[in-house]
């Protein structure tokens, strides 16, 4: 049972990971652009893209470990005790279908999002919705301090239920494989996005599907709350 339930965290970070990251072109577009512009050493494009994708994971992180605190301290209630790894299946499950609900919103209202736009050798960032046309004022230059910045302040929300679910199981060990499972697929996944844009390669738009990342996000936090809930994962 523990080894199942590890098992399947473990592929739904992956999952979460691979999927944030590869759907949003501002994941990797950034550093191919100015990889190219400013002829940087593949070394150099390859450990800047390692050091903003650590920074985005850390945030997530961060965040993620107050969804464990919570788990944590919800398990000292005493009556808890005996159910607590129902509770905390539900839990998983009613946050996957609400962040899932918000993602469809989010999508459906055309919500205000960052934006990446190549103007000649440079990269500029903004806020906008599909459709609307952005002035050259509100746009900021993006410069690898920018960059880092950036990736800083926007964390994967979905990491959040699951480092809660291993919380309310006082499990370190789940805690500890969630951490670096999702750490080692977001490198390795902005990583080889920006070696197949740099090398000219173009298999797939990714830039539809950026709209509705919280909505993707939220779907695989629900496939994995079903599972834990009614499968016996």
């Amino acid at each position: 049972m523990e080894h199942s339930r590890l098992i399947a965290l473990a592929l739904t970070a992956i999952t979460i990971s691979g999927l944030h990251t590869a759907s949003g072109p501002d994941h990797y577009l950034p550093f191919v652009v100015l990889s190219r512009s400013r002829k940087w050493s593949l070394p150099k494009t390859i450990f800047l893209t390692i050091v903003c994708g650590i920074g985005h994971i850390l945030s997530s992180v961060l965040i993620g470990l107050v969804g464990v605190f919570l788990g944590w301290q919800l398990t000292k209630i005493a009556w808890l005790q005996d159910v607590r790894g129902n509770i905390s299946g539900w839990a998983l499950l009613i946050f996957g279908v609400l962040y899932l609900a918000y993602g469809l919103r989010q999508a459906w209202l055309n919500k205000p999002h960052k934006h990446f736009d190549v103007m000649g050798d440079d990269v500029y960032v903004y806020e906008h919705t599909h459709g609307q046309t952005v002035m050259p004022g509100s746009r900021i230059k993006v410069t690898p301090l920018v960059l880092f910045a950036i990736f800083v302040m926007g964390p994967s929300e979905p990491l959040v239920p699951l480092l809660f679910y291993s919380g309310t199981q006082r499990s370190v060990t789940e805690i500890v494989v969630l951490i670096s499972v999702f750490t080692i697929s977001t490198v390795i996944t902005m990583l080889a996005m920006v070696l197949i844009g740099i090398y000219g390669y173009s298999f797939f738009n990714t830039s539809k599907l950026e709209r509705y990342m919280h909505a993707i996000g939220g779907g695989v936090v629900t496939v994995c709350g079903i599972g834990m809930v009614f499968l016996g994962w």
